[in-house]
């Protein structure tokens, strides 16, 4: 394979789905209605929190973050399965697989600081009550959103200005149904050791830590939790954590699937049906997990497309009254 400059690519190809047309119309519709449940469903956690007064609250505030994000998410990669298989043209050009390598580190990374932020908001709920308002006060969870977008978007620009110095080989067809970092480095024929190092340090610090301070915060709810003398005081307030546990296992799980999957497995199916569980399923799941595990939001949503007034008083910690 001959080497050529980024310069001269005119674009990539996304090869990871079936080129079967039989199963093009059903794949099509798969992807339609992922994508269409995603965005209802984080919608209408977005309309919910907003509309509730109950419910402006740090943890609720993140929670509507992330539900925006997931939308972001499913954004970028959705729409063009969908375009690539209604004009049954897989490619991709190299802005657009530059740019949808951009956005997916920026909104996994975002994902990835939202959930530390709303375990660490758990952990001052939870181990100290008495100091929750003057702790997440509502300037510092705007704070940690803004510093987290920034650090966060320095970091997908560099990774996304690391692959304009590659060489790329003539074989440029990506064995995904998007443009992801790891793959893209892989279709270049220049040396990729400095990406690889980037990557790995990228990926200690961005999801390494958050999730050290992930389970070192409910290490701490755990402790407090078992010092609560009533079986119901400990559900009460171990109820609190439960859907957002959820959403840490969810996403972690399937990352961690997707690298092991790209690791270990070379068939180009494992690794398509672990990227939809790390940039698809989530997405579309978690707007389910808050809405059935979480009182608040099921009244919240149960007000908002009934217009019933909510049963519920939520107090300033976010425990159920």
């Amino acid at each position: 394979m001959q080497p050529t400059n980024q310069t001269a690519i005119a674009r990539f190809f996304l090869v990871g789905l079936t080129d079967d047309p039989e199963f093009q119309p059903l794949i099509f519709l798969l992807f339609m209605s992922i994508y269409l449940i995603t965005i209802l469903g984080n919608l209408l956690i977005i309309l919910a929190v907003s509309s509730d007064t109950h419910l402006h609250t740090p943890m609720y505030f993140f929670l509507s973050n992330l539900s925006l994000i997931d939308i972001c998410t499913s954004t970028t990669t959705i729409p063009k399965v969908l375009v690539n298989i209604q004009a049954q043209d897989h490619s991709i050009s190299f802005a657009g697989c530059l740019a949808q390598v951009c956005f997916i580190l920026i909104f996994g990374g975002l994902e990835s600081c939202l959930l530390t932020a709303m375990a660490y908001d758990r952990y001052i709920a939870i181990c100290h009550p008495l100091r929750y308002t003057a702790i997440m006060h509502p300037h510092l969870c705007v704070l940690i959103v803004i510093m987290s977008l920034l650090i966060i978007t320095m970091n997908a620009l560099l990774h996304s200005l690391m692959l304009l110095r590659l060489s790329f080989c003539t074989d440029l067809k990506i064995p995904h149904f998007f443009c992801e970092l790891v793959q893209v480095m892989n279709m270049a024929c220049s040396d990729t050791s400095i990406n690889s190092i980037l990557v790995y340090v990228a990926t200690s610090v961005f999801a390494g830590i958050p999730l050290s301070g992930i389970i070192l915060s409910y290490a701490q709810i755990v402790s407090s939790i078992l010092r609560i003398p009533t079986m119901k005081g400990r559900y009460k307030a171990f109820s609190t954590c439960g859907s957002h546990l959820s959403v840490v296992s969810l996403f972690y799980g399937t990352a961690f699937g997707l690298y092991m999957s790209s690791n270990m497995a070379d068939s180009a199916t494992k690794n398509v049906v672990a990227s939809m569980m790390y940039v698809v399923v989530p997405q579309m799941l978690n707007p389910f997990i808050y809405s059935l595990r979480n009182r608040e939001i099921k009244e919240a949503l149960r007000h908002l497309l009934f217009g019933k007034p909510s049963a519920l008083t939520v107090s300033a910690f976010g425990f159920q009254e």
